[in-house]
């Protein structure tokens, strides 16, 4: 969930002691620098994140675990995004966001095994993949080479991200498959600005707490990986 506040360099209490005040040249370096420092310490994390998630989800696949259920996978999703915001400044902020990837890539395991057993899910969940990675190096790209600022985005984004919950669990509960495929679309269009979105805020000062700004990354990746699979496998099926 990525945090909606103000994206200017207001220097936030309980982020990185950086001086984001403009007039001094002093402050422009220092500004510079304490991007830079956020961007290689979220997009590291973001790395073994990544590679912490697959492998749990590897895991699961193998040993095929049962999914989790609806009402746990929401508890434990909102539950474990709640205690990262809780503890973002403190000691416990680093293990709170493995707990909360390594999870999402347990809830994962069990999709890819629903897929494997389709035909053709391998080439879906590869292309899925290569998708998903390539939206992510692209837009990310965008934003760093051009610094743009998506602030504007942000009351959007929120409002698209409450009404795609609310259709989802309406498709989930109503058994209507063309909802949940436009749900996917929307999620997958959602995911990519909250990646624009939150680089920007990093790039442009407003983030300064790389533990939030990976968890915010993360959980954009994972829900344009998941729809993006969904959205081929169900455009590839006759079912």
């Amino acid at each position: 969930m990525s945090n909606t506040n103000s994206p200017r360099p207001t220097g936030n209490p309980g982020h990185y002691p950086a001086d984001f005040s403009v007039g001094a040249a002093s402050s422009g370096d220092l500004h510079s620098a304490d991007v830079k420092r956020v961007l290689r310490n979220t997009y590291a994390l973001l790395a073994m994140t990544l590679l912490f998630s697959a492998g749990v989800a590897v895991a699961t696949l193998t040993l095929q675990l049962p999914a989790p259920g609806l009402v746990i996978t929401l508890v434990g999703y909102f539950g474990l995004l709640y205690a990262v915001h809780k503890l973002q400044n403190s000691a416990w902020a680093l293990p709170a966001v493995f707990a909360l990837t390594g999870f999402m890539g347990y809830t994962l395991g069990p999709l890819l095994t629903h897929s494997l057993a389709l035909p053709g899910g391998a080439q879906t969940i590869t292309l899925a993949l290569a998708a998903t990675g390539a939206t992510f190096l692209a837009l990310s790209s965008y934003v760093l080479l051009t610094r743009r600022d998506f602030s504007f985005m942000g009351g959007f984004l929120f409002i698209g991200l409450v009404i795609a919950l609310i259709a989802g669990l309406a498709a989930v509960f109503l058994q209507i498959p063309a909802l949940g495929l436009a749900v996917s679309a929307m999620v997958a269009l959602l995911s990519a600005g909250l990646i624009l979105f939150e680089t920007s805020r990093i790039v442009n000062g407003g983030e300064t707490n790389y533990v939030m700004a990976t968890v915010s990354l993360y959980v954009s990746v994972f829900n344009l990986f998941t729809s993006l699979m969904s959205l081929l496998g169900l455009g590839g099926s006759n079912e």
